[in-house]
């Protein structure tokens, strides 16, 4: 059923609770940074606010190992330990948050798969560091992962493009799809020879049949627009060539100047010319289909106005 609104953005304390604590870089005020930013901006005049959605155990596995998510499960009852070698800790309401994110991610690809939407945002979401067997880099899960698979189980959606702009690789979603020719994979990151998680080097092209499907852009620290704005040409075209059935589109606000643990200096001009630039390229191939994740970032103030530009991206291509 088709709704007064293109977009729709996802908010509620559901999402909020996928957070580590208030000591930690990815703490519980993300969320409301960017709410807040939301309805002072007005922009919930142009969207439709939804609520956040659980996901299944089901849903989960169709990236994650059964024993992993199992673990996950024993975790987040004790409240207590790490997931991964120090950088994940394990906190109590873990899997309940873990099942959020993920079912929000999905319930906004049934939605556009139904044409009641052409774009969705998620802002607590993009955790694209975590494998199939562990966490890594504050992400439990991969709702990246769960997403492609969910496309391919549910909806036989084959030909899924994923772009990546937050300040880290997005390693998880890479490595886990590295052999799948299907997957147009395409991620600006800082050089992982200055950030975790040191992956993501410009030969990394794909392996066997799907060797040339994936594109690797790894920045130097400290660089701004005019470097990005002079790469971006390739990956546009290199979307555009591979004819996408489906977009996903991480948009990490730690690639903006003055994240406390990046080293980047784009300004939010950069997430509004890459959100347009590919929601043209949706509008072209796949009926504007585009699902956007928040990913990493960790100044409040840069969150609250790098996610308030791409929702207003989404709104405005529409609008053309």
């Amino acid at each position: 059923m088709k709704t007064e609104y293109a977009c729709c953005v996802y908010l509620g304390d559901e999402l909020a609770r996928y957070a580590f604590g208030n000591n930690h870089p990815f703490g519980p005020l993300r969320h409301s940074a960017f709410s807040n930013a939301l309805y002072q901006k007005n922009l919930d005049q142009h969207v439709d606010i939804l609520r956040p959605v659980a996901a299944t155990q089901e849903i989960l596995e169709l990236f994650h190992e059964h024993e992993y998510i199992e673990k996950v499960k024993d975790l987040s009852e004790s409240g207590g330990g790490y997931l991964d070698q120090g950088d994940t800790p394990a906190f109590s309401g873990m899997y309940d948050a873990a099942l959020t994110v993920a079912g929000t991610v999905c319930d906004a690809i049934d939605r556009l798969v139904d044409n009641e939407y052409t774009k969705a945002f998620v802002p607590i979401a993009g955790l694209h560091h975590a494998r199939r067997h562990t966490a890594a880099g504050f992400c439990v899960i991969n709702d990246c992962g769960i997403a492609i698979e969910y496309l391919r189980h549910k909806h036989h959606i084959n030909r899924i493009a994923y772009i990546d702009i937050d300040a880290h690789h997005g390693d998880g979603v890479f490595y886990s799809f590295e052999n799948d020719p299907d997957l147009i994979f395409v991620d600006f990151h800082e050089d992982g020879r200055f950030l975790y998680p040191g992956t993501g080097n410009i030969t990394e092209t794909g392996k066997g049949g799907a060797k040339g499907t994936k594109l690797n852009f790894p920045m130097p620290p400290g660089a701004g627009n005019e470097l990005f704005m002079q790469a971006w040409p390739r990956a546009e075209e290199f979307i555009r060539t591979g004819k996408p059935e489906f977009v996903l589109i991480q948009c990490g606000a730690d690639s903006i100047c003055g994240d406390p643990i990046t080293h980047m200096a784009y300004t939010e001009c950069v997430h509004k010319h890459v959100v347009t630039s590919v929601c043209r390229i949706a509008n072209e191939f796949c009926g504007g289909r585009v699902v956007a994740l928040g990913g990493g970032g960790y100044n409040l103030d840069n969150i609250a106005k790098t996610w308030t530009t791409v929702v207003s991206a989404m709104i405005e291509v529409d609008r053309i």
